[in-house]
């Protein structure tokens, strides 16, 4: 969503959050630069039934596409994973949890067409 934060900032939130939440960081997986590519979240996703779960940086570096993240989503649901958004502190652990970050993925498109009123 034209954010960026470089690799080492994120990497050392994803150490943070983890070590908060008493989880274990594998590693850190590094998308490519290519616009609109998810190649390295998806190989992540189809190694959920070999790992619990995902944790990114930002909620906002998922697909910005509703129908291809609500398949990730139930992906890793049906497996009975997690997914993680260390910067904004929230997680999809259960179906009702995917209704409150598509809320916050609907706010967060919205936003650009909203009037700005300076006074």
């Amino acid at each position: 969503m034209g954010e960026q934060c470089h690799q080492s900032t994120q990497n050392l939130v994803l150490r943070d959050y983890c070590e908060k939440i008493n989880y274990k960081y594998l590693l850190s997986g590094t998308e490519y630069s290519i616009e609109d590519s998810y190649l390295t979240l998806q190989l992540l996703v189809d190694e959920i039934p070999n790992i619990h779960g995902i944790v990114a940086y930002s909620l906002f570096q998922m697909p910005e596409s509703k129908r291809y993240r609500l398949k990730i989503y139930k992906y890793i649901l049906e497996k009975h994973g997690e997914i993680h958004f260390a910067l904004e502190g929230l997680k999809i652990i259960k179906n009702t949890d995917v209704d409150r970050i598509e809320n916050i993925w609907s706010v967060r498109q919205t936003l650009p067409s909203c009037p700005v009123h300076i006074s």
